[in-house]
């Protein structure tokens, strides 16, 4: 005997029945204060009260007090004390993209709405991947100084699994690395072009003057740890041959360097990184001609941000300052 399970749909309900669950939803959404949500997204940004309320142009009491609303309105802690500052809990994590999301949305939607450098308070938050935080960091904080006293940035280097939903869901606005984000609700700008180049000790006893792949093969390597999501090692490491002559995984492309300088390991590196450490670190520095050896950096971001008129202006101060390097 076959069992048949019936499944209830909007379609199946009485009009009547229908009419009551539809108008439920409507009242808790109209008894719910959305003004609050803009409260949630800077307390999570900046994770302290006091620096909250400075942001939003409210007392800190007030801020305080709508952050216990909101604990009532998600029936959840949201949340809780750590050292001077406070931490959000997972269900607070939970929110934060969707709702900032949700938040930029209208903003973007309202007319009139300026972004003014000089008398903005707004933090973006941008990641870097390493090694190009080394060479853009410093030179976006100068551009950042000039350009506005308020506004400010946090930077990360570290790309990850979850770049894709953090750029989607305004946890991060940009994020610049050596690949870019191949899917259709990303936008993707090619910032400058460097080289891939081989290092070793200028001491090294065996590399004959012309490195070639077969020599490349013979040696020992040191790279970025090949397990982490981005990798820059990665991409040059994909095959057992290669994989087999690496020696020493490193955190970075800095120790990376460091090692191969006091050892006979060689390694693949960007060429203005190689330039930039060649002396204080006595390297030999080579081409590649056997790979693809053009390195592309790409400042990244989702569709989402692109009528945001602060994320504008910060996608054109990236830029300018990817321009200096």
């Amino acid at each position: 005997m076959t069992d048949i399970t019936v499944e209830k749909s909007l379609d199946n309900i009485p009009r009547d029945e229908k009419k009551h669950e539809t108008g439920h939803e409507d009242n808790h959404l109209r008894r719910a204060d959305l003004n609050l949500l803009t409260v949630f997204d800077a307390v999570m940004q900046l994770q302290n009260i006091t620096r909250a309320a400075q942001m939003l142009g409210m007392s800190q009491p007030a801020v305080s007090n709508a952050v216990s609303r909101l604990k009532n309105m998600f029936n959840d802690e949201l949340f809780v004390r750590c050292g001077r500052g406070i931490e959000p809990t997972a269900r607070a994590h939970q929110l934060y993209g969707p709702i900032r999301q949700a938040l930029q949305l209208v903003t973007n939607e309202l007319p009139g709405l300026g972004f003014d450098p000089l008398t903005s308070k707004r933090q973006f938050s941008i990641t870097i991947s390493s090694p190009l935080d080394l060479l853009l960091t410093p030179k976006v904080l100068t551009m950042l100084k000039r350009c506005s006293d308020g506004v400010t940035l946090n930077i990360e280097s570290l790309i990850h699994e979850n770049i894709e939903n953090q750029l989607r869901y305004h946890e991060l606005e940009f994020a610049i690395d050596y690949r870019c984000i191949d899917r259709a609700d990303f936008y993707n700008q090619r910032l400058f072009d460097d080289e891939l180049v081989l290092i070793s000790s200028r001491n090294h006893p065996r590399l004959p003057p012309q490195i070639d792949y077969d020599c490349f093969l013979n040696e020992k390597h040191a790279v970025v740890r090949l397990h982490g999501y981005s990798s820059f090692s990665l991409p040059y490491y994909d095959a057992p041959e290669s994989q087999a002559r690496v020696c020493y995984q490193g955190a970075s492309l800095i120790s990376v360097m460091e090692i191969v300088s006091r050892t006979e390991m060689i390694a693949l590196v960007p060429r203005w990184l190689a330039l930039h450490n060649a002396d204080r670190l006595n390297l030999r520095v080579d081409t590649v001609p056997w790979f693809d050896n053009k390195l592309h950096c790409y400042l990244s971001w989702h569709e989402s941000a692109s009528k945001d008129k602060g994320n504008l202006w910060m996608k054109d101060l990236l830029i300018q300052s990817a321009g200096l390097a």
